[in-house]
C-alpha cells in the first residue's frame, strides 16, 4: 500500500493513458477558464455603464421638455391676464362713453344753478361712481392747445396770447388712465398776425437806455 507524500500540489485530473502533451493542454484550459471570469465582469460593467448613460440622456431630454412646457404655460398665463385686463378696460371705456352725455347735462345744470335737491344727490353719486371706475375730466381755460387731447371748435386771434391757447372749454374731455375717450372741445385763440412778441416789446435799444451815443465819441 502506497502512502501519499504530503507537500505536493494537486495535479489536474488527467485521463489514464494520456500523453504528457494532453496533460499540458488540460492545464492551459484550466488557466484560461480562470482568467475568463474577470473578462466577463468587465463586459457586464460596460453594459451597465451604457445603460446608465442612456438613462441620463433620456432624463436630460425629459427635463428639457418639462422646462419648455413650464415656460409655455407661464407665457400663456401672462397672455390670458393681459387679455383679461384689456377686455375689462374696453368694457369700462364703452360704458363710460355712453354716460358722457349725462355727465355733460349734469355739468350744464351745475353751471346754471339747477343742480339742487334730490337731483343733486343723484348726480353727485353718478359722478363719484364714474370716478371710481377711473374716469378723469380734463380741459381748462388758459392752457396751451394740444391737438392730441383738444379738439378746436372755434378759432380767433387775440393780442394777449403768445401761443395757441384754449380760451374757452365748450365740452370737457375725459380719459381713463392714459387713454383718452373724448378730447376736450375748446375755442382757441392765436397771437395777432404781425404782432411783435411781448418780450420783444419790453426790450429797448441800448442807445435809448443810455440816452443815445456819447458826443465826441
Amino acid at each position: 500500500m502506497t502512502e501519499e507524500t504530503p507537500g505536493f500540489d494537486e495535479k489536474p485530473d488527467v485521463p489514464s493513458g494520456a500523453t504528457p502533451e494532453d496533460a499540458a493542454e488540460t492545464a492551459e484550459s484550466s488557466e484560461k477558464e480562470g482568467s475568463a471570469a474577470p473578462a466577463g465582469d468587465e463586459a457586464k460593467i460596460a453594459g451597465l455603464t451604457a445603460q446608465l448613460d442612456q438613462v441620463r440622456t433620456a432624463l436630460n431630454e425629459r427635463t428639457g421638455d418639462l422646462q419648455r412646457l413650464q415656460a409655455e404655460y407661464q407665457n400663456y398665463r401672462r397672455r390670458v391676464e393681459r387679455d383679461r385686463i384689456t377686455v375689462k378696460e374696453i368694457a369700462t371705456a364703452t360704458l363710460l362713453t355712453e354716460l358722457l352725455p349725462v355727465l355733460d347735462d349734469i355739468g350744464r345744470a351745475r353751471e346754471h344753478g339747477e343742480l339742487v335737491g334730490g337731483f343733486k344727490s343723484v348726480a353727485e353719486s353718478l359722478e363719484t361712481a364714474a370716478a371710481k371706475m377711473g374716469l378723469q375730466q380734463f380741459g381748462k381755460e388758459g392752457e396751451p392747445f394740444d391737438p392730441t387731447v383738444h379738439e378746436a371748435l372755434m378759432h380767433s386771434y387775440a393780442p394777449d396770447v403768445t401761443e395757441t391757447t384754449c380760451v374757452a372749454v365748450l365740452q370737457p374731455g375725459y380719459r381713463i388712465g392714459e387713454r383718452t375717450i373724448r378730447p376736450a372741445r375748446v375755442a382757441v385763440a392765436e397771437p395777432q398776425p404781425g404782432a411783435a412778441p411781448a418780450a420783444a416789446k419790453e426790450e429797448k435799444p441800448a442807445d435809448e437806455e443810455s440816452g443815445g451815443p456819447e458826443e465826441g465819441a
